[in-house]
């Protein structure tokens, strides 16, 4: 791949020269970048079905799939010479349509599709459009990001890592590629050399791990197996900043070393953070392999064009897992919502035999609020795990004030003289100089005097959240005045904002509520001592003591899902269709997660120069779910990309530790006081099980042919389809909804009178008799033949669920099936109705 240095200085000399004539002030001449696909078939076309042969025994014995070359083909998966082929005939095919005229391509792709991105006019893309070679043509459009105890929370040491042998062994030889921002390589969860079980080669992966000043030669190794970065849409925007967003693979964000180390971070690693130790970090599959390929940047995000080009060159290379804790910043227009550039790449790596893991999105917890959509890629929602961290206040007056702050607590219980930053300014400074010097942010403006020994109290505005005041700042200033500790009180205007726990090294406090942040106000306010006649405060006679936040605390009522995780049902289009498609799949921790953070993350200033941060965001769930993947294709790697969701969902649980329901978040503000028991659309199959998955019993299985048929019956799709994926809609024989693909859970948007739908199982363990149950979703009776069955190892079993509506009612109703075996196996999913008719 080309220098990003040597691209970035084409581009501009390409606009001083003569992009120019192409960036003018008329709308109707402003160039942008557009993805172009063609009709020639890619080239994952040609092993799509290859990495599915080989003799699959039973317990995947076989070890990994045989790849033989392809017929009458002299190119193997690795060839460069067709990629260098593929990138010729788009070069001629802009030449021919586009003669003597100026445009600049930025991505040849030719793996997962056949296409380029390019940087032309409003009028050079219509002469694109007309081109018989032309199928498709999109602009480009931006994309978001959306542990230390999360393995013993999941039951890993006891239950999957020791069916693989024990945590140097689970997740070995397993490549997990990640779509973000980036790594930091010298982070030790990333070393290749943390104990005496050497890393193995991982002989299936050809990826490379590019060179800069950033990322100096020796930053990959055995664990970390290949590093690239993608940035051409962004820099020919003129937007790159190679000071903030590194060009090169290093994370100069945070986000990417976070969920590269929740997925497959090496075992215990010390988490130690502002002096404070919380535990040994470990990913799911601490053995596996990291591959990276960074499309997102700290100051902007990322952009299509780019993620398809890592998404191309991470199937290229050779990963077993993809895991994208991205989502597009908008609903994709169209007939469809699965008919964008990124949800047809990943259906080719599907295809190819990858499987394929998306966050939900962090738009929650309103209906349809899902941000990735498509029924081939398995999308992850967020849930809390058992563990938090509190902190409180005890006042002079016996009221204790709860909190946040991973903090130490002032001790000995010992009462303090609270301080008021607004009350301890010095003579040069007022508040009508200066309105926001409550918030600590400069120590010049304080009295020492005042605040030595004493509790700082200091706001939390909304400078806080935008990043315009910083919480280190305020500890620096506190520290430099020799206060005893800090108390932060919530501003009034910030409503709803919900707080991390934030590292200090000194006594500290957040009171998280305004609510709450009245109280502490109304006391404090209500024992100054003032001189009458002027008023003035002669003495500050409020007192407290801060209990600290450094302990963990552990709750039965986890896991709960958070009002943040992004929520059925799924959008099919952007009227706000519904999908007949279960979306989230399932939920996995994702609230208050430690991770690896990089030495120059900044996406989170509390913990920029820290090796580690607990984070919270879709973002944490997804790579739990890959990791966790990682250990299911380590085990049978003969299972495709359904058969291994198929396993994650069909042993998830709809209870809590407690064994109740799983409750569910429905508002931003107070979310723990609005909770009501999750549905699919807010789980999915529930939350992960992760040892049980590693034992499923049955398995759905679907491909890419069903997926097809799928697209192709949706109202108009045939010219959509053929443009993105160069086949023809008349090619299968008859087209299904979405209630027909074999998921593992049934979803119908409208149920008239009654429908039949079947699924198709499939044993993977040993021969086994299962009875048959359900529940009913409300205004709606079930009934499923058959009632037992007796079935073998790789032995198959179509089930028929007959629904029938019993009343009238627009509002989603939701059932559930299972499958119990004799020998232990519970195999469970989902049903959701939305419109009953009779």
């Amino acid at each position: 791949m080309r220098s990003i240095y040597g691209l970035y200085l084409m581009v501009v000399l390409c606009f001083g020269m003569y992009l120019s004539t192409l960036c003018q002030d008329d709308s109707e001449n402003t160039s942008a970048v557009y993805i172009v696909t063609l009709k020639e078939a890619h080239s994952a076309n040609y092993y799509g079905e290859l990495r599915r042969e080989g003799h699959a025994t039973r317990n995947g014995a076989s070890g990994r799939l045989n790849i033989h070359k392809p017929r009458n083909r002299n190119i193997t998966r690795t060839d460069r010479r067709y990629s260098s082929y593929i990138s010729r005939v788009h070069d001629s095919l802009l030449k021919r349509a586009l003669r003597g005229e100026n445009y600049l391509k930025l991505y040849s792709y030719h793996y997962l599709i056949n296409g380029f991105a390019v940087l032309v006019t409003p009028q050079q893309a219509d002469k694109l459009t007309r081109r018989r070679e032309v199928a498709n043509i999109v602009m480009d459009y931006s994309v978001r990001t959306a542990t230390t105890h999360t393995p013993q929370f999941l039951g890993l040491p006891q239950g999957a890592w020791a069916q693989e042998g024990g945590y140097e062994f689970a997740g070995e030889g397993i490549v997990i590629g990640f779509i973000d921002t980036g790594i930091d390589p010298s982070h030790p969860s990333f070393a290749d050399a943390t104990s005496d079980h050497q890393y193995p080669v991982p002989h299936h992966f050809s990826g490379i791990c590019e060179v800069t000043p950033d990322f100096p030669s020796g930053s990959c190794n055995r664990k970390l197996v290949g590093a690239r970065h993608f940035a051409a849409s962004a820099i020919i925007r003129g937007i790159f900043n190679s000071s903030q967003d590194y060009a090169s693979p290093f994370d100069g964000d945070g986000h990417g070393t976070h969920t590269a180390s929740v997925a497959a971070g090496n075992h215990g690693i010390p988490v130690v953070v502002s002096g404070h130790h919380f535990g040994n970090a470990s990913g799911m599959a601490p053995r596996s392999h990291i591959a990276v390929y960074k499309a997102l940047y700290k100051s902007f995000g990322g952009f299509a064009a780019d993620v398809v080009a890592a998404i191309d060159q991470a199937a290229q290379d050779g990963v077993d897992v993809i895991s994208l804790s991205i989502t597009p910043n908008r609903r994709p227009p169209g007939i469809a919502t699965f008919f964008n550039p990124i949800d047809m790449a990943l259906l080719s790596a599907v295809k190819a035999g990858i499987f394929v893991v998306q966050a939900a999105g962090n738009t929650g917890p309103s209906p349809n609020s899902m941000s990735s959509f498509s029924p081939w890629i398995f999308t992850v929602g967020a849930a809390s795990h058992d563990r938090s961290y509190s902190n409180s206040m005890t006042l002079g007056n016996n009221v204790t004030i709860p909190g946040v702050g991973l903090a130490p607590g002032t001790g000995n219980d010992t009462l303090y003289t609270l301080v008021s930053a607004i009350h301890a300014l010095n003579d040069e400074a007022t508040v009508a100089d200066d309105m926001y010097v409550g918030e600590c942010q400069d120590s010049s403006h304080f009295n020492r005097d005042l605040v030595q020994g004493n509790l700082l109290i200091c706001s939390y505005s909304i400078r806080f959240v935008l990043g315009l005041s910083t919480m280190k700042q305020a500890l620096q200033t506190a520290k430099n005045l020799s206060a005893a500790g800090v108390v932060f009180y919530m501003d009034s205007f910030v409503i709803g904002f919900q707080l991390n726990p934030t590292p200090m090294k000194m006594p500290g406090i957040i009171i998280s509520s305004p609510e709450d942040s009245k109280i502490l106000l109304k006391y404090y306010n209500s024992s100054l001592e003032r001189d009458g006649p002027s008023n003035k405060i002669v003495k500050f006679k409020a007192r407290a003591s801060i209990c600290g936040g450094l302990k963990a605390n552990y709750s039965n009522s986890a896991p709960k899902i958070m009002y943040y995780s992004a929520r059925g049902p799924d959008p099919e289009d952007t009227s706000l269709d519904d999908a007949d498609i279960l979306k989230p799949n399932l939920v996995a921790p994702g609230n208050l997660v430690w991770a690896a953070w990089s030495s120059a993350g900044a996406d989170s200033v509390e913990f920029l120069g820290e090796n580690f941060a607990i984070m919270s965001g879709t973002s944490m769930a997804a790579p739990h779910v890959a990791g966790l993947a990682a250990l299911i294709k380590q085990k049978f790697p003969s299972f495709g990309p359904s058969a291994i969701g198929s396993a994650l969902s069909t042993t998830a649980s709809p209870y809590d530790k407690n064994g109740g329901p799983i409750m569910a978040q429905r508002a931003y503000a107070n979310p723990d006081l609005n909770q009501s028991p999750a549905t699919p659309f807010d789980m999915g199959s529930g939350f992960v099980n992760a040892t049980a998955a590693l034992n499923p019993g049955l398995i759905f299985d679907s491909g890419y042919d069903e997926y097809m048929s799928f697209l192709c019956g949706i109202n108009g799709s045939a010219p959509v389809v053929l443009n993105y994926t160069g086949q023809n809609c008349w090619a299968y024989n008859s087209t299904i909804s979405g209630t027909d693909l074999n998921l593992p859970s049934i979803t119908i948007v409208k149920l008239n009178q009654s429908r039949t739908v079947q699924r198709l199982v499939r044993n993977v363990a040993d021969n086994e008799t299962y009875s048959v149950g359900w529940s009913a979703p409300y205004g709606v009776s079930v009934k499923v033949s058959p009632t037992h069955f007796q079935i073998g190892w790789g032995q198959t079993q179509v089930l028929s669920i007959f629904l029938n509506a019993t009343m009238n009612s627009s509002v989603a109703s939701f059932g559930r099936i299972g499958l119990f075996g004799n020998k232990g196996h519970v195999v469970n999913f989902p049903l959701s109705v939305i419109v009953k008719n009779l």
